[in-house]
């Protein structure tokens, strides 16, 4: 018996076959997988290549000092691990206060980008050293927390010992991630006091309010604990911060400030970012370094 046009069927045109249980689990567990082993690479890249977004310095040579800053000299610091950093030694103008200023950079450029805040407090009678970090302004090395750490110390001897700085007129003067760092030297090598300039709490913190979606605090290597290391320094400190700051939020700078066992000022400028001019040589900044400078003058 024949069959009808509507009746027949062509074996191509079997209904599909629903995948199965087996099949569906499968498939999530290849995409789940696969989701692992990005992020663990990603992870793992980061993990590796993290310094290169913690540190960005200028690796070219930087000018002689008196080029920049006329009267400046040009010193080689000696570290304790046989790195040679280049700085400069800026002499203070007349009438001189008697206070020289270790300058500790942020994590940028290099000493060249600090030359108009020496300026100022050399104006104001104060001497100065600035000094470039292993890896930045042309120095051997690359930077990590703990060779920042022999860097400032190695600073500070020179001025000590070579420049014959007595540490009871020797200022620190931190810059956002050098805020840091001198204070793990003042923790250890107290200085008459200590301008901590945009400073955040840790490093873990700061990280965390710009990478809020990584596990910063296991990734990072270097952890720049400021406030703990704080608890130990028992010198006047002035901290100065910008209300406007996108790098380090001035909640940080404010709890820098709340943690000081010693604190002389807190001085917040309205509207100021991380790198205006007015937060990085201006006039209420310098200021603020004079001001704890005859605080000091004024105890003794």
């Amino acid at each position: 018996m024949g069959h009808g046009p509507g009746n027949c069927c062509h074996p191509n045109d079997a209904p599909a076959v629903a995948p199965t249980t087996a099949q569906h689990t499968g498939a999530v567990q290849r995409v789940v997988i696969t989701v692992v082993v990005v992020a663990v690479l990603m992870l793992s890249l980061l993990w590796v290549f993290q310094r290169r977004l913690i540190y960005l310095p200028s690796t070219t040579s930087v000018p002689s000092a008196d080029a920049v800053i006329p009267g400046a000299q040009d010193v080689v610091i000696h570290t304790s691990d046989g790195v040679d950093l280049g700085a400069w030694f800026i002499p203070a103008k007349q009438p001189d206060r008697g206070f020289t200023v270790l300058v500790a950079s942020g994590n940028a450029g290099d000493r060249a980008a600090r030359a108009p805040l020496a300026r100022a407090l050399a104006k104001e009678g104060m001497s100065v050293l600035l000094f470039d970090y292993r890896g930045y302004g042309g120095n051997a090395g690359s930077p990590t927390e703990d060779g920042l750490a022999q860097d400032v110390r190695a600073a500070r001897s020179f001025l000590v010992e070579e420049a014959d700085v007595p540490s009871t007129r020797l200022l620190y003067f931190g810059e956002s991630l050098g805020a840091a760092v001198v204070t793990e030297l003042a923790a250890e090598h107290p200085p008459a006091g200590l301008v901590l300039r945009s400073p955040f709490v840790d490093l873990t913190t700061v990280g965390e309010e710009h990478y809020r979606f990584l596990p910063v605090a296991p990734l990072l290597r270097d952890k720049y604990p400021l406030v703990r290391q704080l608890a130990d320094v028992e010198v006047p400190v002035t901290v100065v911060y910008g209300s406007a700051d996108s790098v380090v939020p001035p909640d940080q700078s404010r709890a820098v400030a709340a943690a000081a066992p010693e604190l002389f000022q807190a001085v917040e400028l309205a509207g100021a970012d991380h790198n205006d001019p007015e937060l990085v040589h201006g006039h209420r900044l310098i200021a603020a370094v004079v001001e704890l400078a005859e605080h000091i003058h004024r105890s003794r």
